[in-house]
């Protein structure tokens, strides 16, 4: 008996250790319409972005990010392909400032048509976002159609074209 409790015990702890548990923090909202919001402009020449501005023009991607962070760099080019592709993207920067913003979108390309400014992440928050980059579609009646949690990689590009193309 003590030996088939530690048998039972002992696989357990393997299956943990071999197929680890998925920490991803998902957002509730998926499937709600934008929570209401108006964040003013961060960066000169950029409009600040309301969730009036998501609505009635077709759906769009909204990207959280921050000029300090790194997978936000690595991002970058993806989102210059989506762009490139005819995907309206708007932002969100977390806790940043215009001069930042502005040098990180000289270094590595300027997808976004508005960018708003999130100083205390209330908005972030209010998305159900847990951290940056972040990018949720939004349908034109301004619901959040899909979250892509973390940054968006090369091989994902396409598919978030379909998904951007399939929200029409």
């Amino acid at each position: 008996m003590p030996l088939a409790g530690f048998a039972l015990l002992f696989a357990i702890v393997a299956v943990a250790l071999f197929r680890p548990a998925d920490r991803t923090v998902r957002s509730q909202l998926v499937g709600q319409p934008l929570p209401a919001f108006t964040l003013p402009a961060l960066v000169p020449g950029k409009p600040g972005l309301s969730r009036e501005d998501m609505t009635g023009q077709g759906p769009r991607l909204l990207n959280i990010f921050g000029s300090w962070c790194l997978p936000c760099i690595a991002e970058a080019p993806q989102l210059m392909r989506l762009r490139a592709a005819g995907v309206p993207i708007d932002a969100i920067a977390i806790r940043d400032t215009g001069p930042a913003v502005a040098a990180f979108l000289a270094r590595n390309g300027d997808p976004y048509r508005r960018i708003g400014d999130d100083q205390r992440s209330a908005v972030q928050l209010a998305l159900g976002s847990s951290g940056v980059p972040e990018t949720f579609l939004i349908d034109a009646q301004g619901r959040i159609v899909r979250q892509y949690v973390g940054d968006i990689r090369a091989d994902q590009v396409d598919s978030v074209i379909a998904d951007w193309r399939a929200a029409q």
